[in-house]
Formats: structure tokens, C-alpha cells, sequence
């Protein structure tokens, strides 16, 4: 059971990365002068990634409840699956998506079950 733990914590963080890497490529995207597109492809993802420290990650700034933790990571997720979709890509949107919903789950239940013992 502890090589699922760290593969699906190993899925979780590529999964964190390439939401990061899919907000950056739609702002790359979504504007035309040069100067803004780099503006947009590091501010995008720049905001998620910090609402993401401040409020979603395992030592986070900020502790909140856990629909709290499960709203940011949907925003984020969300955010980027729309992103892929947006960009033409609405098939890796669904499996961006599913993935992402999938392992939030087991990640959810691994580590409230490491947090009470079982």
C-alpha cells in the first residue's frame, strides 16, 4: 500500500506541473503582442501556483478546511482542463480532467487515513 501512497503523490505533483504548464501555454495563446503574451503565459499560472501554496498544498500557508483544499484544486484543475479545451484539445481536456479528479480523490483518502492511523 505505501508504493500506491508515493506513485499517486508522484502523479499528484506531474499533474500540479502540468496544470502549470497548460495555464502558461493558453496565455502564450490567448493574446498577440509579444510583450503581453509573456506577461500572461507566467501570470496565469504564477497565480495558480500561489493560490495553490496558500491554500491547497500539504504544508501550505494557510490551513483550511478541506472543501477549502478541494475547492482551490478544482479551480486549478478546472482552470486548466477549460485551458486545454480552449486551445483545441477538448479529448486531453476529459482526460486531464478525470485524472485530476481521480487522483485528488486517492490523494484525499491517503492522507486522511495517514492522518488518523489506518
Amino acid at each position: 500500500m505505501r508504493a500506491a501512497h508515493v506513485l499517486n503523490d508522484l502523479l499528484a505533483f506531474l499533474w500540479e506541473m502540468l496544470a502549470l504548464g497548460v495555464l502558461a501555454w493558453w496565455g502564450w495563446q490567448v493574446v498577440d503582442p509579444v510583450w503581453l503574451r509573456l506577461v500572461t503565459a507566467a501570470a496565469v499560472p504564477g497565480a495558480a501556483a500561489t493560490l495553490w501554496g496558500l491554500f491547497a498544498a500539504p504544508k501550505a500557508r494557510f490551513r483550511v478546511p478541506l472543501a477549502g483544499v478541494l475547492a482551490v484544486k478544482a479551480l486549478v484543475f478546472g482552470a486548466a482542463a477549460l485551458a486545454l479545451a480552449g486551445l483545441g484539445h477538448g479529448t486531453w481536456a476529459g482526460v486531464f480532467g478525470l485524472v485530476a479528479v481521480v487522483n485528488t480523490a486517492f490523494v484525499t483518502v491517503f492522507r486522511r487515513s495517514a492522518a488518523y492511523g489506518r
